[in-house]
């Protein structure tokens, strides 16, 4: 089976900046590339929207630079500051970045960072048993140092943190190091339904849909996102949107 390739984002205020990677990208078969923008503005705006593997970003830009767009992000993907400013190198790096990379940068340099993300990715998908079957009336997850039985109808919602999932039962609350398309994976797609970059739900716990707020019926309100709106109240069976 062929890996799905990392959905990417650049974003640089100079297009021969832009030019440059996304040349660096498209010689990347790995890589899939989502969009790429001029500004941190535009690229909110799409990281509200798409499901991003890959932020590639300059840090001195106008209004907004690279290090405080990071900082806006509640849910920030895999990031790789890309930069003429070594200045910056310390405060990238306490925000976690994957790579820092100096320009003018190198394909082998670029491509040694898209690899340390790609093994990241990797060794949080192998953190994971694998179910035992595709209809498994349950999984196990590994959290709090031990392997933990979840019985798939017990799962309100699952929540992605960064580097972490958390798995909410209503009773218990289990942390572990993953990504949200491992999990979707080893879920019933009838079953759950992803509201929001952050958020998969169980369809059969939704009591309530305010706006673009969902109601679960252990009491906990979520925000979808606009443009999952439509394919939630499809998912539910529903004709009346108003």
């Amino acid at each position: 089976m062929t890996a799905r390739r990392m959905r990417c984002l650049i974003v640089d205020d100079e297009p021969i900046g832009r030019s440059i990677v996304e040349d660096f990208v498209g010689q990347t078969t790995s890589l899939e590339l989502c969009a790429s923008c001029e500004d941190a503005f535009e690229a909110m705006n799409i990281l509200q929207k798409e499901s991003i593997d890959i932020l590639f970003s300059d840090i001195q830009m106008p209004k907004i630079n690279g290090i405080e767009l990071v900082k806006s992000l509640p849910f920030p993907p895999a990031i790789i500051f890309i930069t003429a400013h070594r200045a910056f190198a310390v405060d990238g790096y306490e925000l976690n970045i994957t790579d820092y990379l100096l320009k003018p940068v190198s394909y082998e340099r670029f491509l040694k960072a898209v690899n340390k993300v790609a093994a990241r990715i990797e060794s949080m998908k192998n953190s994971i048993p694998q179910p035992s079957a595709e209809n498994s009336l349950y999984i196990f997850l590994k959290a709090n140092n031990k392997l933990n039985k979840i019985l798939i109808d017990d799962i309100f919602y699952i929540e992605v943190i960064k580097d972490y999932v958390k798995i909410n039962t209503g009773k218990n609350i289990f942390v572990t190091l993953s990504s949200m398309k491992a999990i979707e994976e080893r879920l019933p797609a009838d079953k759950f339904f992803k509201i929001h970059r952050a958020y998969v739900v169980a369809l059969k716990h939704i009591k309530s849909i305010m706006g673009n707020m969902v109601e679960l019926s252990n009491g906990d309100v979520l925000n979808i996102a606009k443009i999952r709106k439509e394919d939630l109240y499809k998912a539910l069976n529903i004709n009346d949107t108003l």
